[in-house]
């Protein structure tokens, strides 16, 4: 079963997504399963997971209609309030129920405060999250928010965690440095994931290559393994520096060397397990 772990839709006539503005121009309209639907047809993708894109639940309302009209969606990432536990505990009680919320995730990268993942509030809100047995997607962005995965992990064990985009290396400057090292560091905690997507919007739109996600890709694996790695396409986020083609192709092609099983993980199998999505009987 291929699987694109990290896709978005919005229907900016539908909910409110005030973080998208103009200065994103042509991702800056509503892109749904319509557009979708042809491109993971053609790269042979059975299921895919859509993830939220605004702490609304409008947003997350709307994922779920989608999820119950389109076969191929497997699981929805949605949101509540992580900071008012007791708001949390609610909708959760109430979202567990809906077999195609698999987890949540919340814009902290567009958090004034770089430490807003670690208030005791919201740590409360993850313990919270994971009694409920459901994932977290951290939208993470080097260098503010890497850095604080050990900590999380270490305060709720039990909850498994996905580093979205690989928390934006410094791809386009050709960089590890301390990225690098608080990737490794987060990488120690078997609780904690990471997605191969939304690399080409951190390297350079114009030219960015498989050539220059591998070294990064190559270093994810090493510190997570394959079966803690997944692929996401980002769409349509991705069109900023590219298109779905050019991602999906790429990615292939930078993991092209890795073995069956490598490459089996990172295409479907991680995701599939991560997020409890069953193939089609």
């Amino acid at each position: 079963m291929i699987i694109d772990a990290h896709q978005h839709f919005w229907n900016l006539e539908k909910v409110a997504y005030p973080w998208l503005d103009p200065s994103y121009g042509s991702i800056c309209r509503s892109f749904e399963a319509d557009e979708l639907e042809p491109l993971i047809r053609k790269a042979g993708i059975n299921k895919t997971v859509i993830v939220q894109a605004m702490n609304s639940y409008e947003d997350t309302e709307y994922m779920l209609k989608v999820a119950v009209e389109r076969e191929w969606v497997g699981a929805v990432v949605g949101w509540v309030p992580l900071n008012i536990p007791e708001v949390a505990a609610k909708k959760l009680q109430a979202y567990a129920a809906n077999s195609y919320f698999k987890g949540v995730r919340h814009l902290i990268h567009e958090e004034k405060d770089p430490d807003w993942v670690i208030r005791d509030s919201v740590i409360e809100g993850l313990k919270i999250l994971s009694s409920f047995g459901l994932t977290f997607d951290i939208v993470g962005v080097f260098p503010n928010h890497l850095k604080h995965i050990p900590y999380l992990a270490e305060q709720i064990p039990d909850l498994r965690m996905v580093i979205d985009h690989f928390a934006k290396p410094p791809i386009k400057e050709k960089q590890m440095g301390a990225w690098a090292d608080q990737f490794a560091a987060a990488a120690q905690y078997p609780n904690v994931y990471a997605k191969v997507s939304g690399l080409n919007t951190a390297a350079d739109w114009l030219t960015w290559n498989s050539e220059d996600l591998r070294p990064y890709i190559d270093y994810a694996l090493t510190h997570f393994g394959a079966d803690r790695l997944m692929f996401g396409s980002d769409w349509p986020v991705a069109n900023l520096a590219g298109d779905f083609e050019k991602v999906w192709e790429q990615s292939n092609q930078a993991i092209a060397d890795y073995s069956e099983h490598e490459r089996a993980a990172i295409l479907g199998g991680t995701a599939a397990k991560f997020y409890g999505i069953q193939a089609e009987s």
